[in-house]
Parts: C-alpha cells; structure tokens; sequence
C-alpha cells in the first residue's frame, strides 16, 4: 500500500467504516469456529472477528504487516501465517469458513483474484462460508491507490467467477459505497 492507502487503513475514520461495513457483511452468516481471513492488514477487521469466532487465521502476505499483527494477537486466538492467499499454506477443507474485507482490489490481476477463490474454495469444509465486502470504483478510490495496486471487482461479474470456482453463489448486494458477497462450497461437491 502507499503511504496515503497505509495511514487511511490505520484511522479512526477507516475504523468506523470498518464498523459498519463488517457487520453488513456477516449479516445471517454462521462463520463456525475457524475462521480464516484473508489480507487483514493492519488488522482493524481482526479486531472486530476475534470476538466473534473461537479461533481466527489471518494469511497476510505483506512481512512487516504480518509480523507487527503476530505480536499484537500474541496469546490470543488469532494466528498470523505470512502467506499469500493465491497459495495457501494449508490442508484442504481445513476452515469452516473464510472471510475478507477490502482486499479483493489489492490482488494485483482478475487471473491471481479466480485463482484465489479457487484456493478458498480448496480450504473450506464442505457447506463452508466464503464472505467479505470490497469497496465499489470510485474516484476516492482511485486517488488513494496512487501508485498502488487497484485491480477493482465488479459485482455484476463476481457471482460468474466465484461459481467457475466451485461455490454456490448465495447473495451479491451493493449500496452506495461497497458491496458484499456470501458464497458457500457446496456440501456435495
């Protein structure tokens, strides 16, 4: 992330966005009890996950980010893998669901995003719950992203690609500023 996009992540602006938008997300969504979030950041969505869930994986791909959101959870029930989540450190049908806010844009090609969906899909239980919410093209969100990486989702497709990779598709909802998705791996697959 740029300085910009880094500092923005960080606010109490962002947290209040974050506030709103995470339980909009996970509205009628039984996570289950391990939970595995994708690109956390600086972590202000992990916040708010490990209260709801007994155990929580984050995979960040990003070393010092990774490293700073390890000692924060240290002892709790959060674990921090450094990893990227187009290939994932994992067993297969190892999480009862999979969750990810804000980061879909930052995976830097709509190829490297299918080939993401494919891997969660891999690492979910049978029946499991793929969930998040990404902010909707914008002018601000061209602006942040400055010499960064913005590669923007769109919603009217996402339901196709995450059904090329193997989920069933349940909800696809949009308002002014984001969007948010609720796929499953089917149970018989």
């Amino acid at each position: 992330m740029n300085w910009i996009h880094n500092r923005l992540c960080r606010s109490e602006r962002w947290r209040r966005t974050v506030e709103r938008r995470l339980p909009w997300a996970l509205a009628h969504v039984d996570l289950g009890a391990d939970v595995l979030e994708l690109g956390p950041g600086p972590g202000l969505t992990t916040d708010l996950l490990r209260k709801r869930v007994p155990h929580l994986t984050a995979i960040e791909i990003d070393r010092q980010l990774a490293e700073s959101l390890a000692s924060r959870f240290n002892g709790s029930n959060v674990e921090v893998v450094k990893g990227d989540a187009t290939e994932m450190p994992f067993a297969d049908a190892q999480f009862s669901s999979s969750v990810c806010f804000t980061m879909l844009h930052h995976v830097h090609t709509p190829g490297l995003q299918d080939q993401l969906f494919r891997e969660v899909w891999r690492v979910l239980r049978p029946g499991g719950a793929f969930v998040g919410a990404d902010s909707l093209q914008s002018l601000f969100m061209r602006l942040i992203h400055v010499r960064d990486t913005l590669v923007p989702i769109a919603p009217d497709t996402l339901g196709d690609r995450l059904q090329t990779a193997g989920f069933q598709v349940l909800d696809i909802e949009k308002n002014s500023e984001a969007f948010r998705f609720h796929a499953r791996r089917p149970v018989a697959s």
